[in-house]
């Protein structure tokens, strides 16, 4: 009885953290976008916490090394470290112009674009999830400011909005891993605010 009611009690504590799943939006709307066709999209990490402690990104990467090379071993660390920078340098901005522009039509989201506003999208909190195979995983979680800024004076901020604990899917063969999974969270952020964008510019 008493594992039944801590069964229910880290369910309900898990939903309540975890409930937002969806973008609010803060300051302006998309009518700056009407007419143009492309704008540029930038990741910034520099505010990041990550996991249900708000860890830096250093005492996080100290635990992973710590378990994964006390489970695992050196090797396996090394390439875990070489994707954690690669995917956080390229990947994660892949999948999201991946999520947003399967949505976003009349807009393109590009990375290094010369264009008129850029989207910068500005991790608050990072939550891994985990992969536990047959029984089951948990996917990864972002919550960010969604800030469209003028390219050429980024502190006027045209239209602001917040990703409020977007849980990503199991939408790419790297879910095993903590990136892979951070991956997907960016990759639904990216879609459900193409789906508010195409739903303004009809």
């Amino acid at each position: 009885m008493m594992k039944k009611l801590l069964l229910l009690l880290s369910i309900s504590i898990a939903t309540t953290t975890f409930a937002q799943n969806k973008i609010n939006f803060e300051q302006g709307n998309f009518d700056f976008l009407k007419d143009q066709t492309e704008v540029n999209v930038r990741l910034v990490f520099d505010n990041a916490v990550y996991q249900e402690k708000n860890f830096t990104e250093a005492q996080y990467l100290e635990n992973r090394k710590t378990d994964i090379t006390a489970k695992k071993n050196e090797a396996v660390w090394k390439n875990w470290i070489y994707q954690w920078g690669r995917f956080k340098s390229s990947e994660y901005l892949d999948y999201f112009l991946k999520g947003i522009n399967g949505k976003s039509k009349k807009v393109t989201f590009k990375k290094d674009a010369q264009t008129k506003y850029t989207l910068i999208v500005d991790a608050k909190w990072i939550y891994a999830g985990w992969y536990g195979g047959m029984i089951g995983s948990q996917e990864g979680k972002l919550t960010a400011d969604l800030k469209f800024v003028e390219t050429d004076n980024p502190a006027k901020i045209v239209m602001k909005l917040q990703a409020d604990k977007i849980g990503g899917k199991q939408m790419n063969k790297q879910f095993a891993w903590e990136y892979g999974r951070i991956a997907a969270a960016y990759e639904v952020t990216g879609k459900k605010l193409g789906s508010e964008i195409k739903k303004s510019l009809k």
